[in-house]
């Protein structure tokens, strides 16, 4: 088994990649995401100059990733118009947009790392034998430095939301 770990209803499941850590340089990542003109491709690029939560679930058609994906739209209006939230999954992208549609959560964005799981690893969130990411929250600055981390241990709790906009806001003042 991984040295590291989360538990799922108390089971401990693997992760795969690095444990990131405040100071680190967010990696890089490519995603793909359903837009008004089919898929694409989506990375760093498409957030310069802003502060991003990355606000990492296993799968929005669960209660848990519905209620954290549904907070981060309501709290993302009161933040600075410079904090973009972006929520990634295993969902496919279709899948990412319909539960945006039935839930009205047009604020936040959403993109899959179903293809290669590259973001999984490389932000030591994957859960490879289910083929899930774990729940986790990062907060990465305008020059793509990691500002928080949240790493949830029980994939079935919700985060700890205030520190996340605590930060976000700290810096997009």
């Amino acid at each position: 088994m991984s040295e590291r770990t989360v538990t799922m209803r108390g089971a401990p499941l693997p992760l795969v990649g690095p444990e990131l850590k405040v100071g680190d340089r967010a990696p890089d990542f490519r995603l793909i995401q359903r837009g008004p003109d089919g898929l694409r491709e989506i990375t760093w690029d498409d957030f310069e100059g802003k502060c991003v939560i990355l606000s990492v679930v296993p799968s929005l058609d669960t209660p848990v990733c519905e209620k954290q994906t549904v907070r981060f739209n309501d709290e993302v209006i009161s933040l600075p118009a410079n904090v973009e939230v972006l929520t990634v999954s295993m969902d496919l992208p279709f899948a990412q947009a319909r539960f945006c549609s039935e839930k009205g959560t047009h604020q936040v964005q959403t993109a899959s790392d179903h293809r290669t799981a590259e973001f999984g690893s490389a932000y030591g969130v994957l859960i490879e034998p289910l083929r899930l990411l774990c729940r986790a929250i990062f907060v990465v600055d305008a020059d793509r430095q990691i500002r928080y981390v949240q790493y949830v241990p029980e994939v079935t709790d919700q985060p700890d939301y205030e520190p996340v906009l605590t930060v976000a806001r700290e810096l997009a003042s």
